[in-house]
Parts: C-alpha cells; sequence; structure tokens
C-alpha cells in the first residue's frame, strides 16, 4: 500500500470512528452544560439504540437468557435500515424524556456523586436487564445492502457505509447546531445556561426546553447505536464500554460545545486510526490505541484545561 493510500485510509477510518464518539459526545455535552447533570446512562441509551436497531432492520437470534428459555429463538421485524434509524431515534427520545421527568429532574440540584451514582446504577440495571433477557451472546448487525460496496480509492477500499456514517453524523450535528444556534428555542436554552434565574424571572418556563434538550440528547446515542452497530457486533456491555471515550471526547472538545464534541470527537477518531495502522518494524501499535486516546487527552487538558474549544462553552 502507497503512502497515499496509507494516508486515505487512516483519514477515512479515523473520520468515521470520529463520527460514532461526535454523535455520543454532542447529545452528552448538551445534558452535560445545558442541564449540568452527570449522566453516566448515556451508554446505555447507545445499547438500546442499537438493540432497537438491529430488532427493526433483521432480527435478534437468541440461544440463551430469559427468552431462550421461554422457547423464543429470535426476534426481529425485517423492515431494514432506514426504518431502524428512524423507530431507534423515536424510541430512545421518549426513554431520554421519561428518563429526564422522573429520574434526572429529581438530581438537578444534587451533587455530583449523587448523580454519577443513580445514572451509573440505572446504566447497569439495563445492561444487565438485556443479558437476562436476550444472553450474553454478541448479535450481528449486518450493513444495509444499498451501503454495502466499497468506494473506488487508488490503492484502497474503503466501505461505502463508512462514509455514510460520515454523512449521516455531519447532517444530524448541523441539524442540533442550527437548533441550538439559531432558534427561539435554542436562544432560550442558551439564555437558561448562562443564567437560568434570570430567564424564570422573565416569566419563561426551562422546564419544558430542558426536557426537549435531555430527549435530543439521547436521541442521538441511540443513533449512534444504530449506525455504529453494523461496525462490530453490539453485545450488553458494548454501552458501558463506549461511555468513558465519549466523556473524554466531551472533556478535551469542552463541555457544552457543538463544535468542541465535534473536534475532540475527531481528534480520538484519527489518533485510533493512526496507532491502529501504523507499525513500528515488526511491531503493531493497535493494541495501544486505547491508551493513546487517554493520553492525547491528557496532553490536551495539561496545557488547555478548558477543553480544545472551551472558550464556547457558553454558546454551543
Amino acid at each position: 500500500m502507497s503512502l497515499l493510500a496509507d494516508v486515505i485510509s487512516i483519514l477515512l477510518n479515523g473520520f468515521q470512528q470520529g463520527a460514532i464518539y461526535v454523535l455520543l459526545a454532542v447529545g452528552l455535552s448538551l445534558i452535560l452544560g445545558t442541564l449540568e447533570f452527570v449522566n453516566f446512562a448515556h451508554g446505555a441509551l447507545y445499547i438500546i439504540g442499537a438493540y432497537t436497531g438491529v430488532y427493526v432492520a433483521q432480527g435478534i437470534t437468541i440461544s440463551e437468557g430469559y427468552a431462550a428459555d421461554l422457547g423464543i429463538s429470535s426476534l426481529g421485524l425485517g423492515w431494514g435500515f432506514i426504518a431502524a434509524l428512524i423507530i431507534a431515534s423515536i424510541v430512545v427520545f421518549v426513554i431520554g424524556l421519561l428518563f429526564e421527568r422522573f429520574v434526572a429532574r429529581a438530581f438537578y440540584d444534587r451533587p455530583d456523586t449523587d448523580q454519577i451514582l443513580v445514572t451509573f446504577g440505572l446504566a447497569i440495571i439495563v445492561q444487565e436487564a438485556i443479558r437476562v433477557t436476550f444472553g450474553s451472546n454478541s448479535q450481528p448487525f449486518n450493513q444495509p445492502a444499498w451501503a454495502s460496496g466499497t468506494v473506488p480509492i487508488p490503492g484502497v477500499a474503503i466501505s461505502e457505509w463508512r462514509i455514510w456514517i460520515v454523512v449521516i453524523t455531519a447532517a444530524l450535528v448541523g441539524l442540533v447546531f442550527l437548533l441550538v444556534e439559531y432558534t427561539d428555542f435554542g436562544l432560550v436554552v442558551r439564555a437558561g445556561t448562562m443564567d437560568s434565574e434570570m430567564v424564570r424571572l422573565l416569566g419563561i418556563k426551562l422546564t419544558r426546553p430542558y426536557l426537549l434538550v435531555f430527549g435530543i440528547g439521547s436521541a442521538l446515542a441511540g443513533v449512534a447505536g444504530v449506525v455504529g452497530g453494523p461496525l462490530s457486533p453490539i453485545n450488553p456491555t458494548a454501552g458501558t464500554d463506549i461511555l468513558v471515550p465519549a466523556f473524554v471526547t466531551v472533556v478535551i472538545g469542552g463541555v457544552g460545545s457543538i463544535r468542541g464534541a465535534v473536534a475532540g470527537g475527531l481528534t480520538l477518531g484519527m489518533t485510533q486510526a493512526i496507532l491502529i495502522q501504523t507499525s513500528i518494524g515488526t511491531y503493531n501499535l493497535a493494541q495501544w490505541s486505547q491508551v493513546g486516546i487517554y493520553a492525547i487527552a491528557a496532553i490536551i487538558l495539561l496545557y488547555r484545561p478548558q477543553g480544545l474549544l472551551g472558550d464556547e462553552v457558553k454558546s454551543a
């Protein structure tokens, strides 16, 4: 493989992996920056989206768990990927609304440790509920047929699906940015973030905008589960596995900043792609890909504690 092909491959793989982090981080950053709520259940929303997506798109094969004990060997609708993307985002959006109304709202004025404990506990409950019901086996999530080909780039073959992940992410993040930055809804949300007491004194209720922010952030996590599902088999622990990188993305990008979430996600994605595809002699650096993202985070925060775009934390 030529040097140019190597560079193209690293860039595209970095964009693809970074796009998953961006989807998770934008939703997480909105919730953390706007509501000042530390949501460790965000990974659970990701895995709910992934399982809902595979159920709607093709089906789940069941060989263990409570469902298998009932004699159920498979569940699925077979409606295809587009339906899965739409339905999963709606399902997780509704779950996010319920979560905000009946759990998160009661903890807004509580210490961060309380928020972490209750949300992490819910994440474990969701993980174990999925494991007990469907078993621990990984579920394959097939790429949609319309994106199963390869992009003919000289010297390297790139899956069309990897390109579509970037396109879907860019479209959704762009819509969220426009909503937050250029609408009355976004103006109220940003004003509430800066001075919620003053906004309330002006007679504006923040309950509904905050509820919608939580729902939108949750829906983005669900979408991440659907678009990321075809990259690797999904299993009950996938949500907790991706939670820490998502938080790292938010922190190094700048809490509350959509631009920062994008910058942080692409930084981590590129770091992983470079390490995975780099060798020193016969020694491959792929095994250091996870370590690399934390090393990059440490270096960035050492010199810029507020994150890459921390100055924009209050204005998205």
